[in-house]
């Protein structure tokens, strides 16, 4: 762990997925929802050609805006980026039993929703691999801020590395300006954290990141299970 973190320390976020997709061949995952952060490491994989698998997690519920920009993104690099769907047996129990709203009546039932349509997914698209990487910031939220650049999963086995960890928004936004990157026009509206269509709202300026996620929950952390250890 150390001597990975040393190896990658002090390069360009380039060269640190060049180094990671060099050290670990075939086993690297990139996973996008398809956000500023997301994009801007989209751009930097495609537009470099490094072996790096790009995958995204379709739950059902997207904005029509996200797919537009998954098209968009298609168009601009002609690249392939793999889909990953929830198990139709699992979406289908859950709505038939309590509803297509059932996240916002209670926490609990907000986070079978997300593990059903996200994390079993995302299980899937990580399963052989050794290596994920996120595009979590450290100032997205308190938790992600405790976070490190580089950290082993210990239940998946393998690295997880986010290399904006340490850009800021304003950051995110002048890379995605000065390369004329495809974008999710949600941000234009007040969306800072895009997700599902039903729990994703626009905040006011200078709002927490994650405020305009599962609004109603007042306590806990804002999360949908994907990077909870």
């Amino acid at each position: 762990m150390d001597d990975l973190t040393n190896t990658i320390q002090d390069k360009t976020v380039k060269e640190q997925l060049e180094i990671l997709a060099a050290r670990f061949p075939g086993k690297v995952v990139f996973t996008t929802s398809f956000g500023m952060e997301d994009q801007v490491i989209t751009h930097l994989i495609f537009e470099n050609d490094i072996p790096v698998e790009v995958v995204t997690l379709d739950t059902g519920r997207l904005f029509p805006e996200t797919y537009k920009v998954f098209g968009e993104t298609i168009s601009r690099y002609q690249k392939k980026i793999s889909i990953y769907f929830p198990q139709h047996k699992e979406v289908e129990k859950m709505v038939t039993e309590k509803g297509p709203f059932s996240f916002y009546h209670s926490k609990e039932n907000r986070l079978e929703c997300c593990h059903i349509r996200k994390v079993i997914p995302l299980n899937r698209a990580l399963q052989d691999k050794s290596c994920w990487i996120s595009g979590i910031r450290s100032d997205q939220s308190d938790s992600r801020s405790q976070m490190k650049t580089l950290e082993f999963d210990d239940a998946r086995k393998l690295y997880k590395f986010y290399p904006l960890f340490n850009w800021s928004f304003a950051q995110v936004e002048d890379f995605i300006r000065e390369n004329n990157i495809p974008y999710n026009t949600l941000h234009d509206k007040g969306f800072k954290s895009i997700g599902c269509q039903p729990c994703s709202r626009a905040v006011q300026a200078g709002a927490d990141f994650r405020s305009g996620r599962w609004w109603w929950e007042t306590d806990g952390k804002k999360e949908c299970g994907l990077h909870l250890k």
